[in-house]
Protein backbone atom coordinates (compact mmCIF):
# COMPACT_ATOMS: atom_id res chain seq x y z
CA UNK A 1 0.00 0.00 0.00
CA UNK A 2 1.38 3.42 -0.97
CA UNK A 3 2.10 6.20 1.49
CA UNK A 4 -0.69 8.26 -0.09
CA UNK A 5 -3.18 5.44 0.37
CA UNK A 6 -2.16 4.97 3.99
CA UNK A 7 -2.55 8.70 4.63
CA UNK A 8 -5.99 8.66 3.03
CA UNK A 9 -7.08 5.75 5.23
CA UNK A 10 -5.77 7.56 8.30
CA UNK A 11 -7.89 10.62 7.37
CA UNK A 12 -10.95 8.44 6.79
CA UNK A 13 -10.41 6.67 10.11
CA UNK A 14 -10.20 10.00 11.92
CA UNK A 15 -13.57 11.03 10.43
CA UNK A 16 -15.23 7.76 11.49
CA UNK A 17 -13.62 7.40 14.91
CA UNK A 18 -15.86 9.96 16.65
CA UNK A 19 -19.36 8.69 17.44
CA UNK A 20 -22.34 10.43 19.10
CA UNK A 21 -22.39 10.58 22.89
CA UNK A 22 -25.48 9.15 24.61
CA UNK A 23 -27.97 11.71 25.94
CA UNK A 24 -28.59 11.82 29.68
CA UNK A 25 -32.05 10.96 30.91
CA UNK A 26 -33.95 13.57 32.88
CA UNK A 27 -35.11 12.59 36.37
CA UNK A 28 -38.86 12.57 37.07
CA UNK A 29 -40.16 15.44 39.17
CA UNK A 30 -41.71 14.68 42.53
CA UNK A 31 -45.18 16.25 42.64
CA UNK A 32 -46.41 14.68 45.86
CA UNK A 33 -46.33 17.92 47.89
CA UNK A 34 -48.27 19.85 45.26
CA UNK A 35 -50.78 17.03 44.87
CA UNK A 36 -51.41 17.03 48.62
CA UNK A 37 -51.88 20.80 48.65
CA UNK A 38 -54.46 20.61 45.87
CA UNK A 39 -56.29 17.77 47.62
CA UNK A 40 -56.33 19.68 50.91
CA UNK A 41 -57.76 22.73 49.18
CA UNK A 42 -60.49 20.64 47.59
CA UNK A 43 -61.30 19.01 50.93
CA UNK A 44 -61.53 22.39 52.67
CA UNK A 45 -63.84 23.70 49.97
CA UNK A 46 -66.03 20.58 50.16
CA UNK A 47 -66.30 20.95 53.95
CA UNK A 48 -67.24 24.63 53.61
CA UNK A 49 -69.85 23.91 50.95
CA UNK A 50 -71.34 21.15 53.09
CA UNK A 51 -71.23 22.86 56.49
CA UNK A 52 -71.30 26.53 55.36
CA UNK A 53 -68.51 27.33 57.78
CA UNK A 54 -64.74 27.30 57.57
CA UNK A 55 -64.66 29.74 54.65
CA UNK A 56 -61.38 31.38 55.63
CA UNK A 57 -59.70 27.99 56.05
CA UNK A 58 -60.88 26.97 52.57
CA UNK A 59 -59.73 30.24 51.02
CA UNK A 60 -56.33 30.00 52.73
CA UNK A 61 -55.83 26.42 51.53
CA UNK A 62 -56.64 27.50 47.97
CA UNK A 63 -54.41 30.56 48.25
CA UNK A 64 -51.48 28.51 49.50
CA UNK A 65 -51.82 26.19 46.52
CA UNK A 66 -52.21 29.13 44.14
CA UNK A 67 -49.12 30.75 45.64
CA UNK A 68 -47.10 27.56 45.24
CA UNK A 69 -48.28 27.14 41.65
CA UNK A 70 -47.54 30.78 40.86
CA UNK A 71 -43.98 30.32 42.15
CA UNK A 72 -43.70 27.14 40.09
CA UNK A 73 -44.87 28.94 36.95
CA UNK A 74 -42.25 31.65 37.49
CA UNK A 75 -39.45 29.17 38.23
CA UNK A 76 -40.29 26.84 35.35
CA UNK A 77 -40.58 29.84 33.04
CA UNK A 78 -37.06 30.88 34.04
CA UNK A 79 -35.83 27.33 33.48
CA UNK A 80 -37.36 27.31 30.00
CA UNK A 81 -35.74 30.65 29.19
CA UNK A 82 -32.32 29.47 30.39
CA UNK A 83 -32.67 26.29 28.33
CA UNK A 84 -33.59 28.37 25.26
CA UNK A 85 -30.58 30.63 25.75
CA UNK A 86 -28.31 27.60 26.20
CA UNK A 87 -29.69 26.01 23.03
CA UNK A 88 -29.06 29.16 21.01
CA UNK A 89 -25.53 29.53 22.39
CA UNK A 90 -24.62 25.88 21.73
CA UNK A 91 -26.06 25.99 18.21
CA UNK A 92 -23.85 28.98 17.43
CA UNK A 93 -20.86 27.13 18.90
CA UNK A 94 -21.65 24.03 16.81
CA UNK A 95 -21.85 26.13 13.63
CA UNK A 96 -18.45 27.65 14.38
CA UNK A 97 -16.94 24.18 14.92
CA UNK A 98 -18.45 22.92 11.66
CA UNK A 99 -16.88 25.84 9.82
CA UNK A 100 -13.47 25.21 11.34
CA UNK A 101 -13.72 21.52 10.49
CA UNK A 102 -14.75 22.37 6.91
CA UNK A 103 -11.59 24.47 6.51
CA UNK A 104 -9.48 21.61 7.88
CA UNK A 105 -11.11 19.14 5.51
CA UNK A 106 -10.30 21.39 2.58
CA UNK A 107 -6.66 21.45 3.66
CA UNK A 108 -6.68 17.67 4.13
CA UNK A 109 -8.20 17.27 0.68
CA UNK A 110 -5.42 19.34 -0.87
CA UNK A 111 -2.82 17.19 0.87
CA UNK A 112 -4.52 14.01 -0.35
CA UNK A 113 -4.41 15.33 -3.91
CA UNK A 114 -0.74 16.20 -3.52
CA UNK A 115 -0.01 12.74 -2.22
CA UNK A 116 -1.87 11.17 -5.11
CA UNK A 117 0.04 13.26 -7.63
CA UNK A 118 3.29 12.12 -6.02
CA UNK A 119 2.48 8.63 -7.25
CA UNK A 120 4.17 5.58 -5.78
CA UNK A 121 7.25 7.46 -4.65
CA UNK A 122 7.18 7.10 -0.89
CA UNK A 123 9.40 8.67 1.75
CA UNK A 124 12.18 6.10 1.32
CA UNK A 125 12.41 6.63 -2.44
CA UNK A 126 12.46 10.39 -1.93
CA UNK A 127 15.40 10.07 0.47
CA UNK A 128 17.30 7.57 -1.67
CA UNK A 129 17.01 9.89 -4.67
CA UNK A 130 19.18 12.48 -2.90
CA UNK A 131 22.32 13.47 -4.81
CA UNK A 132 24.38 14.40 -1.77
CA UNK A 133 24.41 14.38 2.02
CA UNK A 134 23.28 17.97 2.02
CA UNK A 135 20.43 17.11 -0.36
CA UNK A 136 19.54 14.11 1.83
CA UNK A 137 19.33 16.25 4.96
CA UNK A 138 17.25 18.83 3.14
CA UNK A 139 14.87 16.15 1.86
CA UNK A 140 14.64 14.60 5.32
CA UNK A 141 13.81 17.97 6.89
CA UNK A 142 11.17 18.65 4.25
CA UNK A 143 9.58 15.22 4.74
CA UNK A 144 9.62 15.73 8.50
CA UNK A 145 7.77 19.04 8.15
CA UNK A 146 5.22 17.49 5.79
CA UNK A 147 4.59 14.59 8.17
CA UNK A 148 4.22 16.94 11.14
CA UNK A 149 1.84 19.10 9.10
CA UNK A 150 -0.27 16.09 8.14
CA UNK A 151 -0.28 14.77 11.70
CA UNK A 152 -1.32 18.21 12.96
CA UNK A 153 -4.18 18.35 10.41
CA UNK A 154 -5.40 14.93 11.52
CA UNK A 155 -5.19 15.78 15.23
CA UNK A 156 -6.96 19.13 14.82
CA UNK A 157 -9.68 17.45 12.76
CA UNK A 158 -10.09 14.78 15.44
CA UNK A 159 -10.36 17.37 18.21
CA UNK A 160 -12.86 19.47 16.25
CA UNK A 161 -14.91 16.33 15.56
CA UNK A 162 -14.95 15.48 19.26
CA UNK A 163 -15.92 19.07 20.09
CA UNK A 164 -18.71 18.99 17.51
CA UNK A 165 -20.16 15.78 18.91
CA UNK A 166 -20.06 17.25 22.42
CA UNK A 167 -21.71 20.48 21.23
CA UNK A 168 -24.43 18.54 19.40
CA UNK A 169 -25.01 16.45 22.53
CA UNK A 170 -25.36 19.60 24.65
CA UNK A 171 -27.73 21.02 22.04
CA UNK A 172 -29.90 17.90 22.25
CA UNK A 173 -29.92 18.12 26.05
CA UNK A 174 -30.82 21.81 25.93
CA UNK A 175 -33.60 21.09 23.44
CA UNK A 176 -35.00 18.32 25.63
CA UNK A 177 -34.69 20.56 28.68
CA UNK A 178 -36.49 23.41 26.96
CA UNK A 179 -39.31 21.17 25.70
CA UNK A 180 -39.68 19.56 29.15
CA UNK A 181 -39.76 22.97 30.85
CA UNK A 182 -42.33 24.28 28.36
CA UNK A 183 -44.50 21.20 28.93
CA UNK A 184 -44.29 21.66 32.72
CA UNK A 185 -44.99 25.37 32.29
CA UNK A 186 -48.17 24.59 30.38
CA UNK A 187 -49.25 22.03 32.98
CA UNK A 188 -48.59 24.34 35.93
CA UNK A 189 -50.31 27.24 34.20
CA UNK A 190 -53.41 25.11 33.66
CA UNK A 191 -53.37 23.99 37.31
CA UNK A 192 -52.97 27.61 38.42
CA UNK A 193 -55.92 28.73 36.29
CA UNK A 194 -57.99 25.84 37.68
CA UNK A 195 -57.26 26.73 41.32
CA UNK A 196 -58.02 30.39 40.70
CA UNK A 197 -61.33 29.40 39.12
CA UNK A 198 -62.22 27.30 42.16
CA UNK A 199 -61.58 30.29 44.43
CA UNK A 200 -63.61 32.62 42.17
CA UNK A 201 -66.50 30.16 42.25
CA UNK A 202 -66.42 29.90 46.06
CA UNK A 203 -66.43 33.69 46.45
CA UNK A 204 -69.15 34.13 43.81
CA UNK A 205 -71.45 31.70 45.63
CA UNK A 206 -70.71 33.49 48.88
CA UNK A 207 -71.98 36.82 47.53
CA UNK A 208 -75.16 35.18 46.24
CA UNK A 209 -76.07 33.71 49.62
CA UNK A 210 -76.77 36.16 52.45
CA UNK A 211 -76.56 33.45 55.08
CA UNK A 212 -73.08 32.56 53.88
CA UNK A 213 -72.14 36.23 53.82
CA UNK A 214 -73.22 36.59 57.42
CA UNK A 215 -71.20 33.52 58.41
CA UNK A 216 -68.18 34.90 56.54
CA UNK A 217 -68.55 38.23 58.34
CA UNK A 218 -68.34 36.47 61.70
CA UNK A 219 -65.21 34.64 60.58
CA UNK A 220 -63.65 37.89 59.40
CA UNK A 221 -64.39 39.54 62.75
CA UNK A 222 -62.69 36.62 64.50
CA UNK A 223 -59.69 36.98 62.19
CA UNK A 224 -59.52 40.74 62.91
CA UNK A 225 -59.51 40.04 66.65
CA UNK A 226 -56.74 37.49 66.21
CA UNK A 227 -54.70 40.05 64.27
CA UNK A 228 -55.25 42.65 66.99
CA UNK A 229 -54.03 40.23 69.64
CA UNK A 230 -50.99 39.34 67.52
CA UNK A 231 -49.95 42.99 67.12
CA UNK A 232 -50.50 43.62 70.83
CA UNK A 233 -48.39 40.59 71.73
CA UNK A 234 -45.59 41.80 69.46
CA UNK A 235 -45.64 45.15 71.23
CA UNK A 236 -45.51 43.54 74.66
CA UNK A 237 -42.71 41.19 73.63
CA UNK A 238 -40.43 43.94 72.30
CA UNK A 239 -37.50 44.64 74.60
CA UNK A 240 -35.99 47.55 72.64
CA UNK A 241 -36.71 50.00 69.82
CA UNK A 242 -37.82 48.65 66.46
CA UNK A 243 -34.50 49.66 64.91
CA UNK A 244 -32.00 52.46 65.07
CA UNK A 245 -34.02 54.32 62.44
CA UNK A 246 -37.42 53.17 63.63
CA UNK A 247 -38.27 55.97 66.05
CA UNK A 248 -40.12 59.29 65.81
CA UNK A 249 -43.10 57.80 64.02
CA UNK A 250 -45.49 60.26 65.69
CA UNK A 251 -43.80 63.15 63.87
CA UNK A 252 -44.76 61.57 60.52
CA UNK A 253 -48.50 62.18 60.91
CA UNK A 254 -49.94 63.41 57.57
CA UNK A 255 -46.48 62.87 55.99
CA UNK A 256 -46.43 59.14 55.23
CA UNK A 257 -46.11 57.91 51.67
CA UNK A 258 -48.76 55.49 50.45
CA UNK A 259 -47.74 51.83 50.74
CA UNK A 260 -48.91 51.27 47.16
CA UNK A 261 -49.73 53.39 44.14
CA UNK A 262 -53.50 52.84 44.18
CA UNK A 263 -56.65 54.50 45.54
CA UNK A 264 -58.36 53.55 48.80
CA UNK A 265 -61.58 51.63 48.14
CA UNK A 266 -62.49 50.54 51.68
CA UNK A 267 -62.25 53.16 54.41
CA UNK A 268 -61.41 52.96 58.09
CA UNK A 269 -64.24 53.04 60.60
CA UNK A 270 -67.79 51.86 61.22
CA UNK A 271 -69.38 49.60 58.58
CA UNK A 272 -73.15 49.02 58.69
CA UNK A 273 -74.74 46.08 56.89
CA UNK A 274 -77.81 47.47 55.10
CA UNK A 275 -79.79 44.21 55.30
CA UNK A 276 -78.87 42.76 58.68
CA UNK A 277 -78.31 46.16 60.31
CA UNK A 278 -75.18 44.82 61.89
CA UNK A 279 -72.26 47.07 62.68
CA UNK A 280 -68.59 46.22 62.40
CA UNK A 281 -65.52 48.37 62.76
CA UNK A 282 -62.93 48.22 60.00
CA UNK A 283 -59.54 48.82 61.60
CA UNK A 284 -57.64 49.53 58.41
CA UNK A 285 -58.14 50.51 54.78
CA UNK A 286 -57.98 48.60 51.51
CA UNK A 287 -56.23 49.89 48.41
CA UNK A 288 -57.47 48.90 44.95
CA UNK A 289 -54.03 47.54 44.05
CA UNK A 290 -53.59 45.20 41.07
CA UNK A 291 -51.74 41.92 41.24
CA UNK A 292 -48.00 42.46 41.41
CA UNK A 293 -47.92 46.17 42.31
CA UNK A 294 -44.90 47.18 44.39
CA UNK A 295 -45.65 47.56 48.12
CA UNK A 296 -43.46 49.95 50.12
CA UNK A 297 -42.68 50.43 53.79
CA UNK A 298 -44.29 53.74 54.78
CA UNK A 299 -41.52 54.43 57.32
CA UNK A 300 -38.34 52.91 58.69
CA UNK A 301 -38.82 49.95 60.98
CA UNK A 302 -38.22 46.28 61.60
CA UNK A 303 -40.15 43.27 60.30
CA UNK A 304 -41.81 41.52 63.23
CA UNK A 305 -44.13 39.18 61.33
CA UNK A 306 -43.90 37.76 57.81
CA UNK A 307 -46.14 34.85 56.89
CA UNK A 308 -49.65 33.58 56.34
CA UNK A 309 -52.42 34.91 58.58
CA UNK A 310 -55.95 33.57 58.29
CA UNK A 311 -58.27 36.11 56.72
CA UNK A 312 -55.39 38.29 55.46
CA UNK A 313 -53.35 35.90 53.35
CA UNK A 314 -49.65 36.76 53.21
CA UNK A 315 -49.13 39.38 55.90
CA UNK A 316 -46.32 41.68 57.06
CA UNK A 317 -46.20 43.52 60.39
CA UNK A 318 -43.60 46.29 60.71
CA UNK A 319 -42.55 47.73 64.08
CA UNK A 320 -41.72 51.44 63.82
CA UNK A 321 -40.88 52.01 67.47
CA UNK A 322 -42.78 53.97 70.12
CA UNK A 323 -45.50 51.24 70.01
CA UNK A 324 -46.40 52.05 66.38
CA UNK A 325 -46.99 49.21 63.93
CA UNK A 326 -48.12 48.97 60.30
CA UNK A 327 -49.88 45.89 58.94
CA UNK A 328 -49.98 44.94 55.25
CA UNK A 329 -52.14 42.05 54.06
CA UNK A 330 -53.31 40.17 50.95
CA UNK A 331 -49.76 40.23 49.55
CA UNK A 332 -48.71 38.10 46.61
CA UNK A 333 -45.02 38.16 47.53
CA UNK A 334 -43.00 39.12 50.58
CA UNK A 335 -39.46 40.36 49.93
CA UNK A 336 -38.41 40.62 53.59
CA UNK A 337 -38.13 38.30 56.57
CA UNK A 338 -38.65 38.59 60.30
CA UNK A 339 -35.81 40.63 61.81
CA UNK A 340 -35.04 42.61 58.66
CA UNK A 341 -34.64 46.36 59.06
CA UNK A 342 -36.32 48.38 56.31
CA UNK A 343 -36.20 52.02 55.33
CA UNK A 344 -38.97 54.34 54.25
CA UNK A 345 -39.97 53.61 50.63
CA UNK A 346 -38.20 50.24 50.58
CA UNK A 347 -40.08 47.69 48.45
CA UNK A 348 -41.10 44.94 50.86
CA UNK A 349 -43.44 42.90 48.66
CA UNK A 350 -46.10 42.94 45.95
CA UNK A 351 -49.86 43.27 46.20
CA UNK A 352 -52.09 40.28 45.57
CA UNK A 353 -55.33 38.59 46.51
CA UNK A 354 -54.25 36.07 49.16
CA UNK A 355 -56.94 35.82 51.82
CA UNK A 356 -59.10 38.35 50.00
CA UNK A 357 -62.78 37.81 49.24
CA UNK A 358 -62.90 40.93 47.05
CA UNK A 359 -60.17 40.22 44.53
CA UNK A 360 -56.74 41.86 44.32
CA UNK A 361 -56.12 44.62 46.88
CA UNK A 362 -53.79 45.70 49.67
CA UNK A 363 -55.02 45.78 53.26
CA UNK A 364 -53.24 48.39 55.42
CA UNK A 365 -53.41 49.20 59.13
CA UNK A 366 -51.61 51.61 61.45
CA UNK A 367 -51.72 50.75 65.16
CA UNK A 368 -50.50 52.51 68.27
CA UNK A 369 -50.41 49.77 70.84
CA UNK A 370 -53.88 48.24 70.64
CA UNK A 371 -55.47 51.38 69.21
CA UNK A 372 -56.10 51.33 65.45
CA UNK A 373 -55.38 54.61 63.63
CA UNK A 374 -57.15 55.95 60.55
CA UNK A 375 -54.45 55.73 57.83
CA UNK A 376 -55.95 58.76 56.06
CA UNK A 377 -54.82 60.90 59.02
CA UNK A 378 -51.25 59.76 58.42
CA UNK A 379 -50.96 59.73 54.64
CA UNK A 380 -50.00 62.76 52.63
CA UNK A 381 -53.08 64.52 51.25
CA UNK A 382 -52.40 63.57 47.62
CA UNK A 383 -51.90 59.92 48.59
CA UNK A 384 -55.13 59.31 50.48
CA UNK A 385 -56.83 57.89 47.40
Amino acid sequence: MSWAARAGLMMLASWLAVGPAPARANGAEDLELLRRAIEEGRERVAFYEREQRGLLEAVEALDRTISTLRDEVVNVGRTAERARETLERVEVEADEIRERRRVLEQAMSRRAVALYQAGSMGPAQVLFAASSVKDLLSRFHTLKLLLEHDADLLERHRLESVALVEAESRAREALLGRDDALARLGERSQQLASEREVKRAVVARLHLDRARERSALIELETAASALEETVAALGEARTGPASAAGTGFESLRSQLISPVDAPIVESFGLVVDSEFRTETFRKGVAFDAPLGAAVHAVAAGRVRYAGWFRGYGKLLILDHGDEYFTVLGHLAEMHVEVGDDVGSRDVIGTSGDTGSLQGPRLYFEIRHGRAPQDPRDWLRSREKG
